[in-house]
């Protein structure tokens, strides 16, 4: 199917397919797209919740989904229909969703098509592979009236609200400034020879909007994280959850100036992105200066503020852990921790005394589905437009890192002011017909 019959026949769908769901009962059939690592844990939260069923896998790699459909059938659940290309699997007007776990170079053209198709999107992050697809992503969810989610996880954590309703409140004073912190271990992927593609593998369809390129196996299956092509490094990876946070609690949405600097330390391999990087971000709230510093590191390294010191396994006795993932936030009467997606502690005053603290998590996949049943995207507690733009916020830092430049921001234009080349990195060249189609304005704000 080419592109320009594809979009005909979504657009048909979508003008014959209701925002109400078909089934009696109030079932929402939903299809799973990437069956790698990560998209398990969509396939085990969607045949756990009630009155959600799984209708359809979609991978290129015919192993996934033959391990996918063993593990769901393990579980008692009925065999999904299985896809190795999504164009087809969005020709089912009875599935209501989808919800992406591919790689990120797909993620943004994945969403756009299934909006097209009339079906509601849950995203993982970061929720694009560059600035521009996550632009076309919120006017796509605006222009075809869809609830998408991404899949930050950390927004529906009921102790990490509550934090931020905390600050909000002054709690801390005045906060000026966020660290994201992603120290995680991250071992050398050496170096892999051009090889033949793995049988039972679509590579065509898996490299998708990217440049096509040799196959090996350090370009494929998790290793995509590191290369440009298709990832965007851990502070793409990992790190999207912590840059997400710090937005979210300093309460701003797009930077003024960016800087940043790292490298490859350690390790000679294939890996084409940085495992050490130091980013900063300034904002501008009605007339104060905001600050958001972003630190991933690949090896050994200390804990901060208490952040990976306790396993948040149950019962365990403290021992240490090679992760530090969290978020610290500091303000004129005290700071604040974030310990991973589901715990926080304050420290107030010059004394740093201990003072509110809490662990609870949330249910994500479940905020999607209330959302999906409603059709409020008010309900989401990532919806879209908020995870562009922490996203937005990822990719600057790494053009900041990719061009060894300070970054001027006009979010007005959504452009960098005065440097051609950091400009350009803004967008990619498409291969066709895997082209990330322009739906609004992308000179413009969104939001």
């Amino acid at each position: 199917m080419n592109r320009r019959n594809f979009l005909m026949t979504t657009a048909a769908v979508a003008t014959t397919t209701t925002s109400m769901l078909a089934s009696a009962n109030n079932t929402v059939r939903i299809a799973v797209v990437g069956c790698g690592g990560r998209g398990m844990s969509h396939v085990n939260a969607w045949t756990s919740l009630p009155n959600v069923e799984l209708v359809a896998l979609c991978d290129p790699d015919q192993s996934h989904l033959d391990r996918y459909v063993k593990a769901i059938e393990g579980k008692g659940k009925k065999k999904p229909d299985t896809y190795a290309d999504v164009r087809k699997l969005l020709e089912d007007k009875n599935i209501d969703a989808i919800s992406i776990a591919s790689p990120n170079h797909w993620h943004a053209l994945m969403t756009i098509w299934g909006a097209q198709a009339g079906k509601d999107v849950y995203v993982e992050k970061p929720c694009s592979h560059n600035i521009f697809e996550a632009q076309q992503m919120v006017h796509a969810a605006r222009k075809y009236d869809k609830i998408v989610q991404m899949g930050s996880q950390s927004r529906s954590s009921v102790a990490l609200k509550e934090a931020v309703q905390k600050m909000n409140e002054g709690e801390l004073g005045e906060v000026y400034m966020a660290r994201a912190l992603c120290f995680k271990w991250r071992d050398t992927i050496g170096k892999s020879p051009v090889s033949e593609v793995p049988a039972g593998v679509d590579y065509d369809l898996w490299t998708g909007p990217a440049p096509k390129r040799q196959f090996t196996k350090n370009r494929f299956h998790y290793n995509w994280h590191w290369m440009w092509d298709t990832g965007n490094g851990d502070l793409g990876n990992q790190g999207i959850h912590e840059v997400d946070i710090a937005r979210w609690g300093l309460g701003v949405k797009y930077p003024t100036k960016v800087t940043a600097m790292g490298g490859k330390f350690m390790f000679d391999d294939d890996q084409e992105t940085p495992n050490t990087i130091n980013a900063l971000l300034e904002f501008d709230v009605n007339g104060k200066k905001k600050l958001m510093a972003f630190d991933v590191r690949h090896w050994e390294s200390n804990h901060e503020a208490g952040i990976g010191e306790e396993k948040r396994t149950g019962g365990r006795p403290a021992t240490r852990e090679p992760d530090t993932i969290g978020n610290t936030f500091f303000g004129s009467k005290g700071y604040l921790a974030i310990d991973g997606y589901t715990k926080y502690q304050t420290w107030m005053g010059p004394k740093q005394e201990k003072g509110a603290a809490k662990s609870q998590g949330g249910d994500h996949f479940l905020n999607f589905i209330e959302a999906v049943r409603s059709r409020k995207r008010s309900d989401l507690n990532a919806e879209i437009e908020e995870g562009a733009a922490s996203t937005i916020c990822m990719h600057l830092a790494n053009i900041a890192y990719r061009t060894g430049r300070t970054l001027h921001f006009d979010e007005k234009t959504m452009t960098i002011i005065g440097d051609h080349e950091a400009n350009k990195m803004l967008t990619r060249d498409y291969r066709k017909p895997f082209v990330v189609p322009k739906i609004g304005g992308s000179s413009t704000a969104i939001g």
